[in-house]
């Protein structure tokens, strides 16, 4: 059986980059932290590592893989991962209706916001 442990996000300002996860997923750093690589894992227990590793690379647009948060309140946290240093992505294609905001973190690795909150009955 396999399950995610970790997923890897690749970057340049380790410290800034933690701040930013940290923040926005409510992680904290395994101990002890590294000077190139932070591990950072749910404060409740529940759900994936993410981990950031001091390695620059060349980004590319589109991502090959980016994250999917699901949120209750989708405009309230697009709202605060924007103050935390996130900014939103447009994009020309993005349907009308389209359950989701495009967003980068402050190195400009893309992730999407989805509405996830439960739909009203009938």
């Amino acid at each position: 059986m396999l399950t995610v442990g970790s997923i890897v996000i690749r970057c340049s300002d380790l410290e800034r980059q933690r701040r930013f996860w940290a923040a926005a997923l409510d992680y904290e750093p395994r101990e002890p932290v590294e000077p190139d690589f932070v591990l950072l894992r749910p404060r409740s227990g529940a759900g994936p590592n993410v981990s950031l590793d001091a390695v620059p690379s060349e980004r590319i647009l589109p991502p090959r893989i980016h994250l999917d948060l699901y949120a209750d309140d989708q405009r309230a946290e697009v709202e605060r991962l924007e103050s935390l240093g996130a900014r939103r992505v447009e994009w020309s294609k993005r349907p009308p209706d389209a359950d989701y905001v495009i967003m980068e973190d402050p190195e400009g690795n893309r992730f999407c916001v989805i509405d996830a909150a439960p739909e009203e009955a009938a």
